[in-house]
């Protein structure tokens, strides 16, 4: 029997000729990530180990996106045990205030993962990489501590779901609307630690945006990852920017699949993710009479470039409502500097919005924009739990950065139907 793209990657990182689902093993890892919040733990767990050095610094990233610039005295802790651990071990893949990101937006850019790699992250947006057609996957701060150590993870070998896409996206909608109309569809627990391989001719006309923002919510279907193809989008994306040569790892023809599930893009429309779950999802069109106090357009899953270009298009030379606070946070550094660079950030404060340093701060109800009880947002983020972004008698529709630039016009939940 034919391997998945997954198991292909796993097969080769654990030395074995091939893998099967369910399969227990031990793979060498690429890179090791963890953050501002996680890496303080899995630091604790390395000493309580008795590990005195890294399996390779090279190898291992840790990006302050949390809360930093810190907010308060715990953070800045937090931080300093990170900035003290990094240094300590000459840790090179180390982004603090001035240069970091959101993590799964930063290490793209910055070609620190790559194709065929294995890697795994304190942070469960981590299945992120998969659009580059990496494996990678969240784990615990002590699987990142040992990780750290050895190089080493163990996994179960998932088994996979294909997604056959086919057609094109309509221009007002993008990867967003594509995981949240999935999500919907297969619900929070649809690909429980299965693969979500993502295939078929439609790949092709989704951008590397698309791609990362699809991949990053996998996990809120239950997945251990998602992961594309590689393909020329790809390889033009890690072109000059990928620190490591890129490993293209390919589907067999007669990999065995759970299920397949077909996908016409075409017929996507724009999506909202209701409260309280991912999969609560209903069309934009539906919910024009939800009226939202706050807009967020930002974090690991739609802070990047096109994110901010869709905000633009729509808030340019307008105003957001009257008593709607509009919150954009860039990425990246390098994001935040293009939208300087071409006029972007002047756009947004001159249409009401604020714009803020990269954090994930209001995503997780850490800060730069927590809701009050009965207050209503709609975010480009992944998660709308019960508390997620603050009171827990508040609420969090999740949408695409189009739907929520024009809901920030009018104040209520407004489907983009594009120029």
């Amino acid at each position: 029997m034919g391997m998945t793209m997954t198991q292909k990657i796993l097969a080769a990182h654990a030395g074995l000729e091939s893998v099967e689902a369910g399969q227990l093993i031990v793979a060498k890892l690429d890179i090791v990530l963890g953050n501002d919040i996680t890496t303080p733990v899995a630091v604790n767990e390395f000493k309580k180990a008795g590990f005195d050095s890294v399996f390779d610094k090279d190898r291992i990233a840790i990006v302050l996106d949390h809360f930093v610039p810190n907010k308060d005295i715990k953070a800045a802790e937090q931080s300093k045990t990170c900035r003290e651990f990094a240094c300590s071990h000459c840790v090179s893949h180390f982004y603090d205030v001035g240069k970091m990101g959101i993590e799964h937006a930063l290490l793209p850019e910055q070609g620190v993962v790559t194709a065929g790699d294995c890697i795994i992250g304190a942070d469960s947006h981590t299945c992120t990489y998969g659009a580059l057609g990496a494996f990678s996957t969240g784990v615990g701060s002590t699987d990142m501590a040992a990780g750290m150590a050895t190089g080493k993870a163990w996994f179960k070998v998932p088994s996979a779901i294909k997604f056959n896409l086919t057609g094109s996206l309509p221009s007002n909608c993008s990867g967003k609307d594509v995981i949240l109309t999935v999500i919907g569809m297969i619900g929070v627990d649809g690909a429980l630690y299965k693969s979500m391989e993502f295939t078929g001719d439609g790949v092709h006309g989704l951008s590397m945006d698309d791609r990362l923002c699809i991949c990053n919510m996998a996990i809120e279907a239950g997945a251990k990852n998602g992961i594309f193809p590689v393909d020329d989008v790809t390889l033009n994306y890690l072109n000059g920017r990928s620190e490591r040569p890129a490993a293209v790892f390919e589907a067999d023809p007669d990999a065995e699949y759970e299920k397949v599930i077909d996908i016409d893009l075409s017929k996507i429309v724009p999506t909202v993710a209701c409260p309280h779950l991912p999969e609560n999802t209903r069309p934009a069109s539906d919910l024009h009479s939800v009226k939202v106090d706050q807009v967020v357009i930002g974090s690991c899953t739609n802070g990047r470039m096109e994110d901010m270009q869709a905000a633009y298009n729509i808030l340019k030379g307008k105003k957001v409502a009257d008593g709607i606070r509009v919150i954009i946070i860039p990425g990246t550094m390098q994001i935040y500097r293009e939208c300087v660079e071409r006029g972007y950030v002047t756009a947004f404060i001159d249409a009401g919005a604020v714009v803020s340093t990269p954090t994930c701060g209001p995503c997780l109800g850490g800060y730069m924009g927590i809701l009050a009880a009965g207050e209503k947002c709609i975010a480009t983020t992944n998660r709308n739990f019960v508390g997620r972004m603050g009171h827990v008698d508040s609420e969090v529709y999740l949408a695409s950065p189009h739907t929520a630039a024009a809901s920030a016009l009018t104040g209520y939940i407004t489907e983009y139907k594009g120029v």
